[in-house]
């Protein structure tokens, strides 16, 4: 669970530190891998919450996912259309799924403690 959140807070770091403007031009690629990334994050809390936490599929996830929809955008822009919003739909929908699953999750979690803690059950 702390690979995630170690790597996000690395990047936040290294992206406080470092300025760099991306031109406008690269805007659709950029979000899309920011969304890439962010699945790829609350996809391995989730993982780790479940137990099933794998470093190597989170990282081919992320590199997979974030060629996928780099590629979506390309080819969008070659045709004149907005195919990256495919990308920016599926991410977003897998984004507020994980994080509702990682929230239930530690709701669940918190009762559970503090059930034992003072031996009332909440279920």
């Amino acid at each position: 669970m702390w690979l995630p959140l170690f790597g996000l807070l690395v990047g936040i770091i290294v992206g406080s530190v470092f300025s760099f403007t991306v031109p406008v031009i690269y805007a659709q690629y950029l979000s899309v891998a920011v969304l890439a990334a962010l699945d790829s994050l609350l996809g391995g809390i989730k993982g780790a919450l479940e137990n099933s936490f794998d470093g190597l599929v989170l990282i081919s996830g992320l590199v997979v996912n974030a060629l996928l929809a780099a590629a979506l955008a390309y080819l969008g822009d070659r045709m004149g259309l907005d195919l990256y919003m495919a990308a920016v739909f599926v991410f977003g929908f897998r984004l507020f799924s994980n994080l509702s699953f990682i929230r239930r999750d530690l709701i669940t979690r918190y009762r559970n403690y503090k059930a034992q803690k003072t031996g009332v059950n909440h279920e």
